[in-house]
């Protein structure tokens, strides 16, 4: 029996140490890629330079990422928001500590530590690992430095702090060892297990959507995106609310904490009660705003589809270079950089087809996998924006490790929105820094794909042509005679239709062509007879 039983403990344990030793090296390449200070925060821009996958991070001294700016301002234009975003950068191991009062105007802020923690219930080490890099970049583009992480493989996270007992006490003792100030884990933790680990660790504790919601927050802009933001906040912070010595005391109104206040005596309200109450009534307060902010957009679309200007929206994964490609195609100088979320408001400029008719192309927010339900509950009116267009032009990262994962993941949060029935295009992007084996597996794998390089413009007078041929034709045909005092009809015609033929008579230009619906109406009255 022993010698039967010996071996296979032996086994076991090989397995076990195998496993080990496999997570140790992932973890080596993560904290490889994002362990140099603001790799993420400071990074090249977001496709423009090719290198943009939160996978690998950036490479290169300060002078390369400034020549690579140099390169692309011819389409991506001045970028002053995102100096103006590098203008207060944040630089590991300074000190905020102040020794002469001659600092206050030059001191920067220190990167927070951190310690990334993650759980594999299914699928590969593989997949565990780029989850773990991902939260790696959210986490340099939050603004701090990954000092360590770990992986822990378990059927199911343990419901009171997420780790098992033993993974958490290691946990405890890696703080302890970086002088780490905060613990993210990759995943969304109860209020329970988020007590439970900080009770532990003795460090703050934040997990996954936290650290979304808090990047959402340093990159908002507009008041539509603030609102948003703060009201997906206060759906997350709502259930996690704790209180502790006179936060949990009872509140008393009149004079009755002196002995007097008839009418005011009994149980009054608690603190957190308090807090509780005044949140739902902002919460409620912004999404009347919200609402209001929704009429302003629809009008706009509204006066967009009657113009019957087709719209092309361009969605895709975070840092897949979609703002790049829009610069590409438009030079509108939308903010470019190197990070997860760089740039949260919808941008629309007008473009033209290669045959010179006129679209609109629209920049949605990114996506993300595990993307809170808070957001996409919050940004609904903006990503409704999709669900509107003629044509979803899906940006993805050709060089990152797990394309198909960001494909997936997108299409999932596009169709919760009612945007999963839009006609698609897929982009891959970066096939400047991307491995051709995958280019081509892709372009085989998606019915409708073509290969793009934001940055060398590779690929752009293809995309171009797909987006001309794909998008709806006008439909209904119209035989006028427009007088020649009505110039501006025969302009539209030309710039919003297809003309078939155009004829100069006597009594005026005579169009045969097909137009949208819209124009059909403002042409009735001119049909030949």
């Amino acid at each position: 029996m022993n010698d039967n039983t010996q071996p296979t403990v032996a086994v076991q344990h090989d397995r076990a140490g195998n496993q080990e030793a496999e997570v140790d090296r992932a973890l080596a390449r993560i904290l490889a890629g994002h362990g140099s200070a603001g790799a993420g925060a400071d990074g090249t821009e977001d496709g423009a330079a090719g290198t943009g996958n939160e996978g690998t991070g950036t490479d290169g001294s300060e002078g390369e990422r400034l020549e690579d700016v140099a390169d692309d301002v011819d389409y991506d234009g001045d970028q002053l928001d995102l100096a103006d975003r590098r203008a207060m950068r944040r630089v590991a191991g300074l000190s905020t500590e102040l020794t002469d009062v001659t600092e206050v105007e030059y001191r920067q802020l220190r990167l927070e530590k951190v310690v990334l923690v993650g759980l594999q219930t299914e699928g590969s080490s593989a997949e565990a690992e780029v989850s773990l890099q991902e939260l790696a970049a959210l986490a340099a583009t939050a603004g701090s430095e990954v000092v360590d992480g770990m992986i822990q493989r378990r059927g199911n996270p343990d419901p009171a702090t997420f780790l098992g007992s033993g993974k958490a006490a290691e946990l405890a003792d890696v703080v302890a060892a970086t002088g780490a100030d905060t613990v993210i884990c990759d995943g969304e933790l109860s209020p329970s297990q988020r007590r439970g680990l900080e009770d532990i660790v003795k460090v703050k504790v934040v997990d996954r959507t936290a650290l979304i919601l808090d990047i959402f927050a340093q990159h908002a802009k507009s008041r539509e995106g603030k609102a948003q933001v703060e009201l997906a906040q206060m759906e997350y912070l709502l259930p996690r609310l704790r209180g502790w010595g006179e936060s949990m005391s009872r509140q008393a109104g009149g004079r009755v904490a002196g002995g007097a206040g008839i009418g005011s005596r009994g149980p009054g309200e608690t603190k957190i009660e308090l807090d509780r109450r005044r949140i739902r009534t902002r919460m409620a307060k912004l999404r009347r705003d919200l609402k209001h902010m929704k009429t302003a957009r629809d009008t706009k679309r509204g006066s967009r589809d009657r113009s019957g200007v087709p719209t092309v929206a361009i969605a895709g994964y975070t840092n897949a270079g979609k703002s790049s490609l829009l610069n590409r195609l438009t030079g509108a100088g939308v903010l470019v950089e190197n990070a997860l979320f760089a740039t949260l408001d919808p941008t629309v400029r007008r473009a033209e087809t290669p045959e010179g008719r006129p679209i609109v192309l629209a920049d949605t927010v990114g996506f993300v996998r595990q993307l809170p339900h808070q957001l996409v509950e919050a940004f609904r009116s903006t990503l409704e924006e999709v669900s509107g267009a003629d044509l979803v032009v899906h940006v993805v990262d050709g060089s990152h490790p797990d394309p198909e994962g960001q494909l997936a993941a997108v299409r999932e949060v596009l169709g919760e929105v009612g945007a999963g029935s839009v006609k698609e295009v897929v982009a891959i992007n970066k096939i400047d820094a991307a491995d051709p084996e995958v280019v081509r597996r892709l372009l085989r794998r998606e019915r409708l794909a073509v290969a793009v390089s934001a940055r060398t413009g590779e690929g752009m007078e293809e995309l171009r042509r797909i987006i001309a041929e794909e998008l709806p034709h006008p439909d209904v045909a119209v035989d006028v005679v427009l007088p020649y005092d009505r110039g501006d009809l025969v302009n539209r015609v030309h710039q919003y239709g297809e003309v078939v033929r155009a004829e100069h008579t006597a009594e005026g230009t005579r169009l045969e062509a097909r137009v949208p619906a819209g124009l059909a109406g403002d042409l009735s009255e001119y049909r030949a007879s």
